[in-house]
C-alpha cells in the first residue's frame, strides 16, 4: 500500500510541475512585450524571455499558487535584466561587429593607442583625489551600478546626501577634467 501511495504522491507533484509550466509559458506574450520594452532589440528580448523562462522554472517552489504569477514573473524579469546590464557596464566590453567578432576590452585598447597614456592618467587621477573623497566614493559606487537606495544603505547616510553628492561629484569632476575631453 505505501509504495502505490508513494507513485501517486509523484505523480501529483509530476502534474504540479506540469501545470506550473503551462502556466508561465502562457505568459509568453505578455514577458515578450515587455522584454522588448527593456532591451528594445528583438534578439536580447528573446534571450530574456527564455532567462525568465529558466529562472521561473528553477525557481517554482518559491511562486505560491493563487498569486499574481505576471507580478511574479515581472519581477524576475526586471531583476534578470538589471543584473545583465550591471555585468555588462562592470565589465565595459563591446563587440566588433565585423565578419571575426572579437571580444575587446575598451580600456586595454585605449591604452595601447595612446602613448602618452600613463602621463595622463597620473594628471587625471591627481585631479579626481583633489575632489572631497566623500563625493568621490559616493560617485564610484552610482558609477559601478549601485542604486541610490543601496548607496545610502552602505555608507549610512541619507538618500538625499547621496543624489547630492553624485551631482556635486559629476559637476566637479567635470569641471576638473574638462582639458582630458577628446
Amino acid at each position: 500500500m505505501f509504495n502505490f501511495e508513494q507513485k501517486r504522491l509523484n505523480k501529483i507533484d509530476v502534474m504540479t510541475s506540469v501545470e506550473f509550466g503551462n502556466l508561465v509559458v502562457h505568459q509568453g506574450t505578455f514577458l515578450k512585450r515587455l522584454a522588448l520594452n527593456l532591451t528594445k532589440d528583438s534578439e536580447e528580448a528573446n534571450d530574456l524571455v527564455q532567462d525568465t523562462y529558466f529562472k521561473a522554472i528553477s525557481n517554482r517552489e518559491k511562486y505560491q499558487p493563487g498569486t499574481n504569477i505576471k507580478g511574479w514573473l515581472y519581477t524576475i524579469m526586471r531583476n534578470t535584466f538589471i543584473n545583465k546590464y550591471r555585468k555588462a557596464k562592470v565589465q565595459n566590453t563591446f563587440v566588433d561587429s565585423t565578419d571575426n567578432n572579437y571580444f575587446l576590452n575598451q580600456k586595454e585598447a585605449a591604452k595601447e593607442t595612446r602613448t602618452d597614456y600613463l602621463s595622463d592618467y597620473k594628471s587625471i587621477m591627481s585631479e579626481i583625489q583633489s575632489v572631497d573623497k566623500s563625493y568621490v566614493d559616493t560617485f564610484m559606487m552610482h558609477y559601478e551600478g549601485y542604486k541610490y537606495e543601496e548607496i545610502a544603505e552602505i555608507m549610512g547616510i541619507p538618500l538625499g546626501t547621496v543624489k547630492s553628492r553624485i551631482f556635486l561629484a559629476r559637476k566637479k569632476l567635470m569641471e576638473k577634467l574638462k582639458d582630458y575631453r577628446y
